[in-house]
């Protein structure tokens, strides 16, 4: 039964698809079905609400950041780049982030190749310690993607031998930016502490 079906008159449709009467369903059931979609009805009005809100928070602060910039004549293009508003008073802080999400290319491997250049000669003189932080960087994670953060962490250590930094820039070459995401997060400060606590919007935060 497709759901262009008309249910008749005194009849409901079972999870079967069936056609029930109303007078052969237990009155438990009935309670059930109406608090059901009673729950059903009012997260669906918060959930279009929570989309608005997303939605005019960000036109909101786009607009602000262009208004502020204005004061010094200055044009901001795209929308790229994180955002931190403070109340006047410090208790409230709303903050936008873009969060990229990125990819190796092939280069990855030829960054690897040279890395293990390095690390076959340094393990020789004992320095075990950098051949245990580059082989956990290159360490997939359980759905087997290589866990970009890793990897870009190598490029903040202080090695200068040659190898090593042409294999830093064949990684920052090898970096795919292949979407992104917007969040706003909302916190509202601890006290007279300099620490803030987010407002939750999960229903399992409040």
């Amino acid at each position: 039964m497709n759901a262009q079906t008309q249910i008749p008159d005194g009849y409901r449709l079972d999870a079967k698809g069936r056609l029930i009467p109303e007078d052969q369903i237990k009155d438990v059931d009935k309670l059930r079905d109406e608090l059901v979609l009673a729950i059903v009805d009012r997260a669906c009005e918060l959930r279009d609400q929570l989309r608005d809100f997303k939605s005019d928070t960000f036109s909101e602060i786009e607009a602000f950041v262009a208004t502020s910039a204005k004061e010094y004549d200055v044009q901001i293009g795209g929308k790229k780049g994180n955002v931190q508003l403070v109340s006047f008073d410090g208790k409230y802080k709303v903050v936008r982030a873009i969060q990229e999400s990125i990819t190796f290319d092939e280069r990855l491997q030829a960054a690897k190749g040279l890395i293990d250049e390095c690390l076959t000669e340094w393990t020789a003189d004992a320095r075990p310690e950098v051949a245990t932080i580059v082989q956990d960087a290159f360490r997939v994670d359980s759905a087997g993607n290589i866990r970009t953060g890793q990897v870009l962490g190598l490029r903040r250590l202080n090695i200068q031998d040659k190898r090593w930094l042409k294999a830093m820039d064949a990684i920052s070459d090898a970096v795919q930016v292949t979407g992104s995401k917007s969040y706003v997060r909302i916190y509202e400060r601890v006290g007279e502490s300099d620490q803030y606590k987010p407002i939750s919007l999960d229903i399992a935060g409040v």
